[in-house]
C-alpha cells in the first residue's frame, strides 16, 4: 500500500477515551493543597499584609515566679514609630482565658507564673521598632521561689487564687481486697513534649469601620477563639470575625490564645492593621506543651499471668494554668490499664499547677503517658513469669462486650488481639550480620562512633488506645452546608484543615453520594456556624457526618422530581460516575441534566450520641468511641555508649474503614514518627521553672535519618456502627502505642528497666554491674 494510501485516523480513533478519574470514599484523592505546599505557593499565616501594617511584639516575663512592683511604659511609648503600648490595664473586658478553663491572664499584672508569660505588647512601623519598644518597658520584679516539683505542690503557698490542685480522680472498680501472686511496681516518668509546629505561629489583626475587628489566624477552633476574644475586648461576638488562614498543619493547640488576643487590642487601640509573627523562642515560651507526667503502678497477677488488680498513681503536671489539664487527667484515669481487662481496678490521679511552663492538648494527651507505664508494667510480669510478652499480653487483651476500669462497655469494635497477632507474627528485620559490616546502620547515626561488637538487638511490644471526640458530657456537634449549581458542588464547613485531611474527605463524602466530580471547600472564617475543634477525630466523625446528611438531602433534592416523573422511590435510583439510573434500566441521564440550571443547597447538623462526667468513683460512660493499635519495636541499642536505632516499627490498627488509602497511611506514619521523638529525643528541659534553650537546636526533634521502617502490616475494617461511615481516628493512637513499644524493644536488648522518657543514654547502657 502507498503511503498516499494512509488515511489520518480520527480522534477518537487516534487515543481511547480517558478513563474517568476515581472518586468518592476509599480512593487516595491527593489533598488540594497539596501541590500549592510542595511548591512553596500555600499562603501561610506568616505571609499576610495589609496596607499601613503595623508591626506588634510582646514583652514576656524574664522569671518563672515572681511578683510584679511596677510596670512603666513611659520610654517605649516616647519611642519614634511606636504607636501603641498595651498591658493589663488596657483590657477592657475579661482579663482571663483559657482552652478548657478560664483561669490565664492575658497579660500577668500582679504576678508572674511562668518563664515567658507576656506582660506587654507593642505595635510600631517596623517589626524591629516593635521589639526594641518591646524591650524598652521596664519592669520591676521581686523574684519568688517557683514550684517546679508537681509533688510539692500539694504543701506549696496557692500559686493561683483557684489553688494547685486542678482535679483530683479516684477511680474504683472492682475489690479493694483482691490480690494475686504475682506483683510488680514501678515508678515512671515522662517528659515535656513541646508540638513544635514548623509554621511560624502568626496573625494579622484588622479594624473594622463598626468599631469590631477581624482576626486573621491559622486557628484550629475558630469559634471558641473568636469568643475568647470577644470576652476579651468587651465586644459582642458578633463584632469580632475570625478567619482562618495558612493553617500549616497541627499536632496540638495550633495557636497559643495569649499570642492571638493582644493582636486585636493593638488593632482597636491603633486603628491600623497589626501583624505578628512569634520567633521560635517565643513559641516554646507561649504555647502549650505535652503534660510532664510521673506515675507509680503495682500489677498483680495469677501464676497464669492473668491481670487480677491494677494500682495506680498519675500525677499530671499542668504548669502554671489548667488549660485541658482536666480533659487530659480523664484520659489517663480512665486509660491507665490500657486495652486490658482488669477485673479490680484502684486508680488516683491529679493535675495540679506548678511554675513550669503550661501544659494543654497535645496529641494522645493522658493515654499517651499511662500507656509507656502500663506497658512497661507487662514487660515486667511477663520477666518474672517467664512468659513470652507477646503472649502475655494476648492472655489479657481487651475485646468488644469487656468493661473499661471507668465502668463503661466495649461496644465498639475491638480486635486488640487479632492486631498484636499480626504485628508479632509479622517477619522479623534482617539482622546487621546478614549485611557488610562497612554498610552497618549503627546507633548514633551514619559515621557513628559505636562498635558493631557493642550492639544488641531488641525486640518490644505495645499496645495503644484513645477516646474519640470530646468526653464527660461534651456537647460534640457539627454544621455544614452544601451546595450545587452548574455541576459544580460547594462545601462550607467551618471545620478547620490541619492536615488531618478533613478538606479532601469533604470532597470525597459529596463526590459519592452527588456523583460530582468538581467540589470546592470554601474557607472557614466565624460567619459560618460552628464545627468545633480539629482534635481527637472530631472531623472524620462530626464534621464528615454533617457533610454526608447535608449532600444527602441535596441528593433526595435532586431525584425526588425524576423519581415521581417515573413513578418511583428514589431509593430505586442510583448515582454513579455523574449519571442518575434506574434500578430497570428505564432511567438514565447525567446529574447536570437533572440540574436543569437549578441550585440545590441544604444544611445538615452531626451530633453524637451524649456522654457524661465520670462521677467521685470515677465511674460512667465517659466517652463516644475508642480506637485501638498495636506496634512491634525492633531497635538496636549500643549498649557501651546507650544510643538508641529504632530498625523497624510494625504496625496494626483498628481504623473502621479506610475512606482514603495514601492519606491514612500517611497520617499513621507521622503518629509513628513523633512517638519516635517522644521515646528518644523530645525533653523541653528546664531550671528552676525556665526553659533553658527554646529553639530547634536545644529540642531535638526527629529526622528523616532517625525515622524507621514503618510498616503498617494490618489495618482491620470493622465498622463502628454509630460512627459515620465507620471510619474512626487513626493519628494520636500511633502517638500512644510507638514510644511504649521503643521503650519494651530497649529493656529487651538491654535488661535495663528503662523508666524515663525520653530513654537518657546512661539508661540504656549495660556494665558488668549492671
Amino acid at each position: 500500500m502507498s503511503n498516499d494510501a494512509v488515511t489520518a485516523p480520527t480522534a477518537a480513533e487516534a487515543a481511547p477515551a480517558p478513563e474517568p478519574i476515581p472518586h468518592g470514599l476509599g480512593v487516595s484523592l491527593p489533598a488540594a493543597d497539596a501541590r500549592a505546599k510542595t511548591e512553596g505557593t500555600f499562603p501561610y499565616a506568616a505571609d499576610l499584609w495589609a496596607e499601613g501594617l503595623l508591626w506588634a511584639a510582646v514583652l514576656r516575663s524574664p522569671h518563672a515566679h515572681a511578683r510584679i512592683v511596677s510596670i512603666d511604659t513611659t520610654h517605649a511609648r516616647e519611642m519614634p514609630g511606636v504607636r501603641a503600648v498595651v498591658t493589663h490595664e488596657d483590657v477592657p473586658g475579661t482579663p482571663v482565658h483559657g482552652r478548657g478553663t478560664a483561669d490565664r491572664p492575658v497579660f500577668a499584672s500582679e504576678v508572674v507564673r511562668h518563664h515567658g508569660e507576656p506582660i506587654a505588647a507593642v505595635a510600631a512601623d517596623h517589626p524591629d521598632t516593635a521589639r526594641m519598644a518591646a524591650a524598652a518597658v521596664i519592669v520591676e520584679y521581686e523574684v519568688l521561689d517557683p514550684v517546679t516539683d508537681p509533688e510539692q505542690a500539694f504543701e506549696a503557698e496557692p500559686l493561683h487564687p483557684d489553688g494547685n490542685l486542678i482535679r483530683h480522680i479516684p477511680l474504683r472498680h472492682g475489690d479493694p481486697d483482691a490480690a494475686a501472686e504475682i506483683v510488680v511496681e514501678g515508678l515512671y516518668r515522662i517528659g515535656r513534649q513541646d508540638p513544635a509546629p514548623i509554621g511560624a505561629e502568626a496573625g494579622l489583626a484588622v479594624p473594622r469601620p463598626d468599631g469590631g475587628v477581624e482576626l486573621y489566624l491559622a486557628s484550629t477552633d475558630p469559634h471558641r477563639d473568636r469568643d475568647t476574644a470577644a470576652a476579651c475586648y468587651g465586644l459582642a461576638p458578633d463584632r469580632v470575625k475570625i478567619v482562618v488562614t495558612g493553617v500549616p498543619g497541627a499536632t496540638a493547640d495550633r495557636e497559643d490564645q495569649g499570642f492571638q488576643l493582644p493582636l486585636g487590642l493593638l488593632a482597636l487601640k491603633t486603628g491600623c492593621p497589626v501583624k505578628l509573627t512569634a520567633t521560635r523562642e517565643e513559641s516554646f515560651l507561649g504555647h502549650v506543651h505535652r503534660h510532664p507526667t510521673l506515675l507509680r503502678y503495682r500489677h498483680h497477677a495469677d501464676a497464669e499471668g492473668k491481670l487480677v488488680k491494677v494500682e495506680a498513681q498519675i500525677l499530671l503536671d499542668a504548669g502554671a494554668y489548667a488549660d485541658t489539664s482536666a480533659e487530659a487527667l480523664a484520659a489517663a484515669v480512665s486509660f491507665a490499664c490500657g486495652p486490658y481487662v482488669v477485673p479490680n481496678a484502684f486508680i488516683e490521679g491529679w493535675a495540679v499547677r506548678t511554675n513550669n511552663p503550661p501544659s494543654g492538648h497535645v496529641r494522645g494527651e493522658g493515654a499517651m503517658q499511662v500507656a509507656a507505664a502500663y506497658e512497661a508494667q507487662m514487660d515486667k510480669l511477663a520477666k518474672k513469669l517467664g512468659v513470652d510478652p507477646a503472649e502475655l499480653r494476648l492472655r489479657n487483651v481487651l475485646a468488644t462486650g469487656d468493661v473499661l476500669p471507668t465502668g463503661q462497655t466495649v461496644t465498639c469494635p475491638a480486635p486488640v488481639a487479632e492486631l498484636l497477632q499480626a504485628v508479632r507474627d509479622f517477619p522479623l528485620p534482617p539482622l546487621p550480620k546478614d549485611t557488610p559490616e562497612d554498610e552497618w546502620l549503627l546507633p548514633g547515626g551514619p559515621e557513628g562512633a559505636g562498635e558493631p561488637g557493642a550492639v544488641r538487638r531488641g525486640v518490644g511490644y505495645g499496645l495503644g488506645m484513645v477516646h474519640m471526640l470530646g468526653t464527660e458530657g461534651a456537647d460534640e456537634v457539627s454544621t455544614a452546608t452544601v451546595k450545587v449549581q452548574d455541576g459544580i458542588a460547594t462545601v462550607l464547613c467551618a471545620a478547620v484543615e490541619t492536615g488531618q485531611g478533613f478538606a479532601t474527605l469533604a470532597r470525597q463524602i459529596v463526590q459519592e453520594t452527588l456523583g460530582i466530580d468538581e467540589v470546592h471547600v470554601a474557607p472557614v472564617d466565624t460567619d459560618q456556624p460552628p464545627a468545633g475543634p480539629g482534635c481527637r477525630g472530631r472531623h472524620t466523625w462530626v464534621s464528615g457526618g454533617a457533610v454526608e446528611r447535608a449532600a444527602k438531602m441535596v441528593r433526595t433534592q435532586l431525584l425526588q422530581p425524576l423519581a415521581h416523573k417515573f413513578g418511583m422511590s428514589t431509593e430505586l435510583l442510583q448515582i454513579t460516575d455523574g449519571k442518575i439510573t434506574s434500578y430497570d434500566g428505564v432511567l438514565s441521564t447525567t446529574v447536570t441534566e437533572a440540574m436543569d440550571g437549578k441550585e440545590l443547597w441544604a444544611t445538615a447538623q452531626c451530633r453524637p450520641h451524649p456522654t457524661e462526667p465520670l462521677d467521685e468513683a470515677g465511674q460512667g460512660d465517659a466517652f463516644v468511641g475508642l480506637a485501638f493499635c498495636a506496634i512491634r519495636a525492633v531497635v538496636d541499642v549500643d549498649i557501651e555508649l546507650g544510643s538508641v536505632r529504632v530498625v523497624e516499627l510494625a504496625l496494626a490498627q483498628d481504623v473502621g474503614r479506610v475512606l482514603n488509602p495514601a492519606q491514612l497511611a500517611a497520617r499513621i506514619e507521622a503518629g509513628v514518627t513523633q512517638g519516635v521523638g517522644i521515646a528518644l529525643t523530645e525533653n523541653l528541659r528546664t531550671a528552676r521553672g525556665s526553659i533553658r534553650h527554646p529553639d530547634l537546636t536545644g529540642y531535638a526533634l526527629p529526622t528523616a535519618l532517625d525515622a524507621p521502617d514503618i510498616r503498617i502490616v494490618k489495618l482491620v475494617e470493622e465498622r463502628d456502627v454509630v460512627a459515620p461511615f465507620g471510619a474512626k481516628a487513626v493519628s494520636a493512637v500511633p502517638v500512644v502505642a510507638s514510644p511504649a513499644a521503643i521503650a519494651s524493644a530497649v529493656r529487651a536488648a538491654t535488661g535495663r528497666p528503662v523508666n524515663r522518657l525520653p530513654i537518657r543514654p546512661q539508661a540504656a547502657v549495660v556494665t558488668s554491674g549492671t
